[in-house]
């Protein structure tokens, strides 16, 4: 889904002036100042672990290791939640964190390139996580994990709620994909909508050649179509401006090598979205053994809210919840990480500790 902000970011990475870097440079060292963690029993650590037969980059990150742990399965594919750690820094108050750069993404990718990378394919990306599951239970002794998926994330986070149960505490999505067999086309009219009220005849011609099914595209029509998907609404362009592109160029855990390996792990990954384009939520089956919760953009144009509602009002859990995120397009926890943050603490954290939420 990330790979829209390449041709983007392009731009700022290839020939930035000296004033650019030098604002970059503050930048970078204030957020590198924030993200410290000096509690007495805080954690932050990283580093590869030996995951899936090749080494894997793991984060984790919280003031409190008492804190219920919580395993982000990354969006993209291929694009690492790690430059967002800035913005998501209050999170760490409450949750201890484990961030992955899976196999083609991020750290993991930019170690060895692409021809080290392995299988890259959906069933290795979900075992891959059960073994990640299993370190983080191992090295934070903790019997559950708390997952939280967004976009692209979400195909692989409904699997390993639905069939693991005894491994996760919840399952929270957010930028929930929804596939339904290929059924769901309304991020799709939607596009051919806009365009058309835009008059961009040029853009209207390709999308309309494309045709809605998307197991008929080839990798770079999707990836055309998820562009013209955000630069197309004015609430996603602005966030990819404001939110994705700025935490990339001001990220402190990033060189300019670091960023341009960032991108071209994104470019690598895009074909694992080929596999998704038949996925039936519905079909592999709406009845989960565990919490169940979605968070998503109410202005969220390429998975949009309606379609998450369907699934979720379809789902059978324990406990369940589904809540929007105001003034939020795609990657709203990010744009909105405070109302994530109040979400997660009003409704997820009491149903996984048993207790309320004071102060």
């Amino acid at each position: 889904m990330l790979g829209a902000i390449a041709t983007a970011s392009a731009a700022v990475l290839t020939a930035p002036a000296a004033g650019l870097l030098g604002y970059r440079q503050l930048k970078r060292t204030a957020n590198a100042k924030r993200l410290r963690i000096t509690t007495p029993n805080g954690i932050d650590e990283s580093g590869f672990v030996r995951i899936g037969g090749i080494d894997q980059w793991v984060s984790i990150r919280g003031e409190d290791r008492n804190n219920p742990v919580i395993l982000e399965i990354l969006g993209g594919p291929g694009a690492s939640n790690l430059i967002f750690i800035p913005r998501t820094r209050d999170w760490e108050r409450h949750f201890t964190i484990v961030r992955w750069d899976m196999r083609g993404a991020g750290f993991t990718f930019a170690a060895t390139g692409p021809a080290e990378q392995g299988e890259m394919r959906l069933d290795r990306l979900y075992h891959d996580s059960l073994e990640v599951t299993e370190h983080i239970r191992a090295r934070l002794g903790v019997a559950k994990v708390l997952l939280v998926a967004n976009s692209f994330g979400t195909v692989l986070g409904l699997r390993l709620a639905r069939n693991h149960p005894e491994l996760y505490a919840a399952y929270v999505g957010t930028d929930q994909n929804v596939i339904a067999g290929g059924r769901e086309r309304s991020a799709y009219h939607a596009l051919v909508a806009r365009l058309r009220q835009a008059n961009k005849e040029k853009e209207l011609t390709a999308v309309l050649a494309m045709g809605a099914d998307k197991a008929a595209w080839s990798v770079e029509q999707q990836s055309q179509y998820n562009k013209l998907v955000l630069t197309t609404d004015p609430l996603s362009y602005d966030t990819m401006k404001t939110v994705v592109i700025r935490s990339l160029w001001f990220s402190p855990l990033h060189t300019l090598r670091g960023l341009r390996a960032y991108l071209k792990a994104m470019t690598f990954s895009e074909s694992l979205a080929r596999e998704t384009v038949a996925i039936d939520e519905w079909a592999e089956g709406t009845t989960f053994p565990l919490p169940f919760f979605i968070f998503q953009g109410d202005g969220d144009v390429l998975t949009p809210p309606g379609p998450a509602k369907q699934l979720f009002d379809d789902v059978t859990a324990p406990v369940k919840d589904f809540a929007l995120i105001q003034n939020a397009s795609h990657f709203a926890s990010f744009r909105h990480p405070d109302q994530f943050l109040d979400l997660m603490l009003t409704k997820v954290r009491p149903v996984v500790t048993g207790e309320p939420i004071t102060g």
